[in-house]
């Protein structure tokens, strides 16, 4: 009983915002740190009634949220080498050089969005099976959705791919472990902003490529159909994970989780998902 009782209050507190909409696109002229108006304090901003220590209870909380229940390629999923590696779908990427954009926090980890000119096919991109999607930002989930062969690292960083209309169509998993090294990657970043912080944002600049030369350009990964990680848990969506872990450095993990509070789905059951098919 008590346990009912703590899952319900869990299920119905307040929540930030899901998976970030990535709207905070407009670039900045001014230095340093600011409020974000995507995300103004001064706003009223509807917050949801869901939390992700109660996923298992989506589905009943909203019409909207049904998917979330009945859906047959919902993600997370867990992984392993017993699936193989995809020889399928195999991505190639068009990530040059340096991009401007808005360093914020989603309200549960860091978070960065591309500075858009109302053109996606000028982002960096990729392609698989003849698609061509656009890098519209990328976001931290602290721990991992995904785990593999049942180990789930400390964090995952989701690039988030869109048509050239501005709709979802495949996210770039990268998880992340503390190693013995500093990643160049997140060396680039200015300090954290906190999840508690999420009326503020930096403009930035990121060379991209050096995600990607991290995880050797997604030259060995898993891939499947699935969804949106929070509510409304929309399908259509192709995730690719790269096998090879991109490591931080030890402070830098602890300033990523330092930055986060949890935001891990619960790993759904393999249905319709065809991995790597």
């Amino acid at each position: 009983m008590l346990f009912s009782s703590l899952a319900l209050v869990v299920a119905l507190a307040p929540s930030v915002l899901g998976c970030p909409q990535h709207s905070n696109n407009k670039r900045s002229h001014l230095q340093g740190r600011q409020t974000n108006p995507a995300q103004n304090p001064n706003i009223n901003i509807t917050q949801n009634t869901w939390a992700y220590e109660a996923s298992f209870n989506w589905g009943k909380l909203s019409p909207d949220y049904r998917l979330c229940q009945t859906g047959t390629q919902q993600s997370p999923i867990a992984l392993s080498l017993d699936n193989g590696l995809s020889l399928n779908h195999v991505p190639t990427f068009n990530y040059t050089g340096s991009i401007a954009g808005n360093f914020f926090n989603w309200g549960y980890g860091p978070a960065f969005t591309l500075a858009h000119n109302g053109d996606w096919t000028s982002h960096p991109s990729f392609t698989y099976d003849n698609e061509t999607l656009y890098l519209k930002g990328w976001h931290i989930h602290a721990p991992a959705d995904h785990s593999v062969g049942g180990d789930r690292s400390k964090a995952e960083m989701h690039f988030v791919h869109v048509d050239a209309e501005g709709h979802e169509g495949a996210v770039l998993a990268f998880r992340l472990d503390p190693g013995n090294f500093n990643s160049i990657f997140f060396g680039q970043l200015p300090p954290m902003i906190g999840f508690d912080e999420m009326g503020i944002q930096e403009p930035t600049e990121l060379d991209l490529s050096l995600a990607m030369d991290s995880v050797q350009y997604f030259n060995e990964f898993w891939t499947y159909q699935g969804s949106l990680t929070s509510p409304p848990c929309h399908e259509g969506v192709r995730w690719f994970v790269a096998r090879q872990i991109m490591f931080t450095g030890v402070e830098q993990m602890q300033a990523i989780l330092g930055a986060s509070t949890y935001s891990a789905r619960a790993e759904q059951e393999v249905w319709q998902h065809r991995i790597n098919e």
